[in-house]
């Protein structure tokens, strides 16, 4: 579309914060006005605004707002009922990506090394153990763990479960997700453990053209994500 506007500001209001382009409330396809509820959030969304399609009468994509497209997904399709995206996030941990150890042995001491810290900091911090496999064949979990992590997610507000709404899905990884919610990793320590398969088998095979452009997908994924978390407390 063609950009309209000369200035995109952040602007305190009742709700929280708003988003004003040259003076009117920057509003969501479904007509919603856009509150967020903190200054560093709006003023990030501000500068996406600000920075889209280079100047008045220009031409912008969504594309060039990321975050604007996960806080509309927030405010638009979560606030309203939370509990499917929290149910949806959720089910990830049913088959976390760091709960299945490969068959070879060098691979498997690896993924022991670099995930079982994080397996055992949600024992700890959610009290949610997680039962490890050898292969790909599914393990059930303790129900009571798998209800630990719900309550986890459930606790988030609308702005989190978005991000992480994108960042479990692309890691494959609920574990991960929390841990990067929580601060316990961060989104380039997140990407190299839910990718350490990938790397390890390219240390040996050499680099796939696919592998990477996928690679660099989930790493924008999730550092869009760990922005909008840090940015919504």
């Amino acid at each position: 579309m063609k950009r309209f506007w000369n200035e995109a500001a952040a602007q305190p209001v009742d709700a929280g914060w708003g988003i004003l382009l040259d003076g009117r409330p920057l509003r969501l396809p479904g007509g919603t006005t856009l509150h967020l509820p903190s200054r560093p959030l709006a003023e990030a969304v501000a500068a996406e605004w600000s920075a889209a399609g280079g100047s008045k009468g220009g031409e912008m994509t969504m594309e060039e707002v990321p975050l604007t497209r996960l806080v509309g997904t927030a405010v638009d399709r979560i606030a309203p009922d939370p509990a499917p995206s929290a149910a949806a996030i959720a089910e990830y941990g049913e088959s976390d990506l760091l709960c299945y150890r490969a068959e070879d042995r060098r691979l498997a001491a690896l993924q022991a090394e670099n995930w079982q810290p994080l397996l055992d900091w949600a024992a700890l911090h959610h009290d949610a153990p997680l039962l490890v496999t050898k292969g790909i064949v599914h393990v059930a979990q303790p129900g009571d763990s798998l209800r630990a992590l719900h309550a986890a997610v459930a606790a988030h507000s609308p702005f989190g479960l978005s991000a992480l709404g994108i960042a479990v899905p692309a890691m494959g990884s609920l574990v991960l997700g929390l841990a990067l919610s929580a601060g316990r990793i961060d989104a380039g320590e997140a990407h190299r453990l839910a990718t350490l398969d990938e790397t390890y088998q390219e240390s040996f095979w050499g680099a796939d053209a696919e592998a990477t452009a996928r690679r660099e997908r989930i790493a924008a994924d999730v550092a869009l994500a760990a922005r909008l978390l840090e940015l919504s407390r």
